[in-house]
């Protein structure tokens, strides 16, 4: 078994797990710990635990001692020089024109790094700047962009409630928030009221979030109609924590009971009255459905129809088809050797014996013609 302790270094801060060995330690004990970066003062979280060497974290770090009383004016004399590092590091953004906003400076322990948190839209190029600093302050220098809520955390600041945020006082991590939960606790969905000082949705939407849930499972919803005192009523407005809903009477009276005095209305009775006109649209909407396949087949259908109309009169007339032999009577189509006559519509300019012009035979052949008759344009044969 092994015994590990809990360190943060700073308020609110996250909490990392050290090795403390055979070190007796308490809850808000100064200590030196190794870390990535160097060695850190920090303040112990809890006592000290037992833990499988199996189920402990990877790479523990250990506590190297409790802190001196030269490690705190150490850490202080650090903590003097972070407000100077800050207005030099700030002068020289502004010079530069840089499109960052500076947060903080913060010195290690044993001032061998300084590190500069600033917040921006986006990537900056700040090369040039950390040349500036090196060559100013002679040590390591390393800048750390982060987020509003990280900035938020780092300057501190009063809610709108008018206590400490949240997250500068006890919130270590930032769970995710959404609108939902503004709605679930019937919050005006308001920007600047249900928004904090880092421009983000407020952490202490979600601390009241399950309990609204559990509590609201028993109520009816608004615009259910419930039973009270007799009288058909509809719930209106809800209150989630007192367990009580408003409700609005048949007479139009407005009042406010517990829940345990409301009968509950079976859905299938609520929808009685709305029944009929469902049933007409649910009518209705094969029909309108069915109107597009049916477009062509109408269309085919008046033309039977109109194919068929008069084939009923022609069905008496029928008889009369036989009068279809006078189809015998084409033989007058030997009148249609008149037809090479259209070619003497033309009539030519030529003259013979005197004023009259001599007929022009056609080159045009007659498609039908009988064998004993004579080509009308023939006069001497």
């Amino acid at each position: 078994m092994i015994r590990i302790v809990s360190v943060k270094f700073r308020t609110a801060g996250k909490q990392y797990d050290f090795l403390c060995n055979n070190l007796e330690l308490a809850a808000q004990d100064q200590v030196i710990v190794e870390t990535e970066r160097g060695q850190s003062l920090g303040t112990v979280v809890g006592a000290a635990r037992e833990c499988d060497p199996a189920q402990a974290p990877d790479k523990l770090k250990s506590v190297l001692r409790l802190a001196t009383a030269n490690d705190i004016n150490m850490a202080k004399q650090s903590e003097a020089k972070e407000q100077t590092a800050f207005e030099f590091c700030r002068q020289r953004i502004q010079s530069r024109n840089m499109d960052m906003k500076l947060v903080r400076a913060e010195y290690l322990f044993d001032a061998s790094k300084v590190i500069f948190y600033f917040t921006a839209d986006g990537r900056v190029d700040f090369r040039d700047l950390v040349k500036d600093l090196a060559h100013h302050f002679h040590t390591r220098i390393e800048m750390r962009q982060i987020g509003v809520r990280d900035e938020a955390k780092i300057t501190g600041g009063l809610g709108i409630c008018g206590r400490a945020l949240c997250c500068c006082t006890f919130l270590v991590n930032f769970a995710p928030v959404s609108v939902k939960m503004a709605k679930e606790q019937n919050l005006a969905l308001n920007p600047n009221k249900i928004s904090g000082q880092c421009g983000r949705l407020l952490c202490c939407l979600n601390y009241e979030y399950e309990t609204y849930r559990e509590n609201r499972k028993g109520l009816p919803k608004c615009g259910r109609k419930v039973m009270h005192e007799g009288l058909e009523s509809m719930v209106v407005a809800q209150n989630v924590l007192a367990r009580k809903v408003t409700v609005r009477r048949e007479d139009n009276v407005s009042i406010e009971v517990p829940v345990e005095q409301l009968e509950m209305l079976d859905k299938a009775a609520e929808k009685q009255p709305s029944t009929p006109p469902p049933a007409k649209t649910r009518s209705r909407q094969p029909s309108s459905r069915r109107q597009p396949p049916r477009k062509p087949a109408t269309a085919k259908e008046t033309k039977d129809r109109t194919q068929q109309q008069p084939q009923q009169p022609q069905q008496p007339q029928q008889p009369q088809q036989p009068q279809q032999p006078q189809q015998p009577q084409q033989p007058q189509q030997p009148q249609q050797p008149q037809q090479p006559q259209q070619p003497q519509q033309p009539q030519p300019a030529a003259v013979v014996d005197g004023n009259k012009p001599a007929p022009k035979k056609s080159r045009r052949r007659p498609r039908r013609r009988p064998a004993n008759s004579k080509p009308s344009g023939d006069k001497n044969g």
